[in-house]
């Protein structure tokens, strides 16, 4: 019996190992890519929420200046309000 190896199981088992080495070469490319992605969408999606942050904030001042442009306008009626009932009032008078 022989311990040796043929050539031809040795050439077999060299096609085995360079297909090994090259499935492990195209995984990693493979990870670094999707690692790629990964990081690409994080900054995305960081940006996208400062833009959204940045979109409610400018919402919230907008609501803050609406709402005291309906207070300014409530107190103005009123003003005018009582200005119309003391007209009425003093035509009252008169009559």
């Amino acid at each position: 019996m022989s311990t040796g190896v043929s050539v031809d199981e040795f050439q077999a088992l060299e096609q085995k190992v360079l297909r090994a080495v090259e499935l492990v070469k195209r995984e990693r490319e493979a990870r670094a890519a999707a690692e790629a992605e990964v990081a690409a969408l994080r900054e995305e999606l960081a940006t996208q929420a400062k833009e959204a942050e940045g979109q409610v904030r400018a919402a919230l001042r907008e609501k803050e200046v609406a709402e005291r442009q309906v207070g300014a306008l409530n107190q103005e009626r009123e003003t005018v309000r009582q200005r119309v009932e003391k007209m009425l009032q003093q035509m009252d008078e008169l009559l």
